[in-house]
């Protein structure tokens, strides 16, 4: 039953009951990434959307899905892959608020925790 509740009124572990009903009745199956997040489109062409695997987050649509949601591109991913370049990376999700976030030297979280600076001297009112 809490499952129930929890997929009518929140959005952010999954697709709502409502985005089920709608993508049963009116998406149709385009394609699906690397992550296992699933591409819809209406037969017309007009609304597309991705019901994400996992949790929604933005960030785990790459860059060549993302085009194709906001209709920068008409084929999808699959279909007509953009030609990938020697000098792009690899897609990652963000990880702001993991244990795997960039931690800049001097951060309280860096590896081995903040350093000490010898180039600054704090202000002392007199």
């Amino acid at each position: 039953m809490f499952n129930l509740l929890k997929r009518i009124f929140t959005w952010w572990g999954s697709q709502t009951i409502g985005t089920q009903l709608y993508t049963w009745r009116k998406g149709r199956l385009v394609g699906q990434d690397a992550s296992g997040n699933r591409y819809y489109q209406t037969k017309n062409g007009a609304r597309r959307w991705v019901i994400f695997a996992g949790d929604a987050e933005a960030s785990k649509v790459t860059a060549q899905w993302h085009g194709w949601l906001h209709h920068t591109y008409g084929d999808t991913p699959d279909d007509a892959p953009l030609a990938h370049k020697d000098w792009e990376q690899p897609h990652l999700v963000n990880l702001t608020g993991t244990n795997d976030a960039y931690a800049p030297a001097g951060s309280l979280r860096a590896p081995g925790g903040p350093v000490g600076r010898h180039d600054y001297e704090a202000w002392q009112p007199k």
